[in-house]
């Protein structure tokens, strides 16, 4: 962003300055989306790879009635995952390919779209997983069963309580990764805006 902050500073104050085209200010925009969304690519691949291979390295347990459903988060977690990292690919393609100034800002607010839907599935996949293991921590070792009301309720707001606290590190991680880039392609859009309207 810093070039094109430049231009815009220097556009009419200095006559030494070289003058850009608007043309040549869509063609700096365009190739730092495209950079962009291909880092988001590649970031959202990179995530992928590491939390399987942490799913790899966990000790496995005999198949029961608490594991299936702990694996079919699994397989919905791969699924997911695997669906978004080809729409990034797809949104790389489109933004790469793309010849209009219109084209390229859908690409854009598309590619934002993606990558925030892609933030709220991880998030709500994380919190049903972490539900279902309070579910079977309380119902196969009988926890619950030992204490009273009002500590069975203490017990229930602190694992909630840890819920929300690892949900919330969980999306600042995401926005701090992702936020990012979604700030600088807003910032491409605005300036695109600004261009051809």
């Amino acid at each position: 962003m810093k070039e094109l902050d430049l231009l815009k500073k220097h556009w009419n104050k200095d006559s030494d300055f070289p003058k850009v085209s608007q043309d040549d200010i869509k063609n700096m925009i365009h190739k730092r989306s495209s950079s962009i969304v291909k880092w988001i690519f590649i970031i959202s691949i990179i995530e992928f790879i590491i939390l399987n291979l942490i799913s790899l390295l966990m000790p496995s347990s005999e198949v029961d009635d608490s594991t299936v459903f702990i694996e079919i988060i699994d397989y919905a977690s791969i699924g997911f995952s695997l669906v978004f990292i080809v729409l990034f690919y797809k949104n790389y393609r489109s933004i790469s390919v793309s010849s209009s100034t219109k084209t390229l800002m859908q690409g854009i607010l598309k590619t934002r779209k993606t990558v925030k839907i892609y933030i709220y599935i991880n998030i709500f996949m994380v919190i049903i997983g972490m539900f279902y293991a309070i579910f079977v921590l309380s119902h196969t070792n009988h926890y619950f069963d030992k204490l009273n009301n009002i500590q069975s309720s203490v017990l229930i707001l602190a694992f909630l309580a840890f819920m929300g606290i690892f949900a919330g590190i969980i999306w600042l991680v995401y926005k701090v990764i992702y936020g990012i880039l979604l700030k600088k392609l807003k910032y491409n859009y605005t300036e695109l805006k600004k261009i051809d309207f």
